[in-house]
């Protein structure tokens, strides 16, 4: 009998990065089971780096269920690259410094991310971005909606099953 797993497409989105005043989203898709949950939530003043990793954060502490498998498909080269070729392993051996001796970006996104892996079991892949990949097609979109709410006053997190 196969196992069930959790499958998660995630994506982040920035508007204006390169104002103060830019807003990103970012957007997750769960699969479980045959039913799935849409998330999505949005900031200001952030970056799309910070938006990629915000949505695989965010769809981690959902997941309440320690013996589950987990699959996250990530179009970000950012998320994908760190957690397949294991930079964290050397940012944390190093300090949490990079290559170039200077502090790693996005620590506290990377340290809550890597806390939320550890009580799981789960594998990330990367996929192409905006290639017809369904699921990821409507991360983008989730993301983009998050975008849009983040200018909205005392916006967080929206949610939806289906």
């Amino acid at each position: 009998m196969k196992k069930e797993k959790i499958i998660i497409y995630c994506d982040g989105a920035c508007s204006g990065n390169q104002f103060d005043s830019n807003r990103g989203g970012w957007g997750a898709v769960m699969k479980y089971k045959g039913h799935a949950k849409e998330i999505y939530g949005g900031e200001k003043n952030t970056t799309n780096q910070k938006m990629e990793l915000t949505a695989a954060i965010k769809a981690l502490e959902l997941v309440k269920s320690k013996d589950i498998d987990i699959e996250i498909y990530t179009d970000s080269a950012y998320l994908a690259n760190c957690m397949l070729q294991k930079w964290y392993l050397r940012w944390q051996k190093n300090g949490w410094l990079n290559s170039k001796k200077e502090p790693v970006a996005n620590k506290e996104l990377w340290t809550r991310l890597l806390e939320l892996k550890g009580k799981h079991k789960v594998t990330f892949h990367k996929v192409a971005g905006h290639s017809g990949d369904e699921l990821n097609e409507l991360a983008d979109q989730l993301a983009a909606k998050g975008i849009e709410e983040a200018g909205k006053k005392n916006f967080n997190i929206g949610i939806s099953e289906g």
